[in-house]
C-alpha cells in the first residue's frame, strides 16, 4: 500500500476498500439467501445481491475514473464479518428453521452497515473534495445498499 499523503489518497483508498468489500459479501449474502427458509427474507437477500454487484460495479467506476485499479486493497474488516457470518448464520447448527434465519438477518445487517457506513464515509469525502460526479455515483450506491 502506498504511503497516503492526503485527503484524496485516503478516499481513493477507500474507494478500493469498498470495492474488495463488495466483492467479499456477494458470496456471502449468496449463501444466506439459498440458506434462508423464509421466502421474503430469500427474496431480499437475493435483491442485496443484485445491489452489492451495483455497489461494486460503482467503486471500480470510481476507481478508474482516477486512474486506480479498483482491486489494489483488501478489505479486511468485510472479511471478518464474512467469516462470522458463515460461521453464526450457515455453518452453526439450527433446532428450527426460524431460528436461523433470525441469525441469517443480524449477520446480514453487520454486512450492510458496513457498507452503509464506507459509503457514507466516501461521500463525505468526495464532497469535502469537491467531487460532484463522484458523489453522485456514491448516492446510488448507498441507495442499491
Amino acid at each position: 500500500m502506498a504511503a497516503i499523503k492526503n485527503l484524496k489518497d485516503l478516499y481513493l483508498d477507500g474507494v478500493k476498500d469498498m470495492h474488495s468489500a463488495c466483492k467479499q459479501a456477494i458470496p456471502a449474502t449468496e449463501a444466506m439467501a439459498k440458506a434462508a427458509k423464509n421466502a421474503e427474507l430469500k427474496k431480499a437477500l437475493e435483491a442485496s445481491v443484485q445491489g452489492t454487484r451495483d455497489g461494486m460495479a460503482a467503486m471500480e467506476k470510481l476507481a478508474r475514473a482516477h486512474g486506480e485499479d479498483p482491486s489494489g486493497e483488501h478489505c479486511k474488516g468485510m472479511e471478518g464479518l464474512v467469516t462470522e457470518a458463515r460461521k453464526h448464520a450457515l455453518e452453526a447448527e439450527f433446532a428450527d428453521e426460524d431460528t436461523q434465519d433470525a441469525a441469517i438477518i443480524a449477520q446480514y445487517q453487520r454486512l450492510a452497515h458496513y457498507a452503509i457506513t464506507g459509503y457514507g464515509t466516501l461521500k463525505a469525502w468526495a464532497k469535502r473534495l469537491d467531487l460532484a460526479e463522484d458523489s453522485k455515483v456514491l448516492d446510488e450506491a448507498t441507495a442499491s445498499t
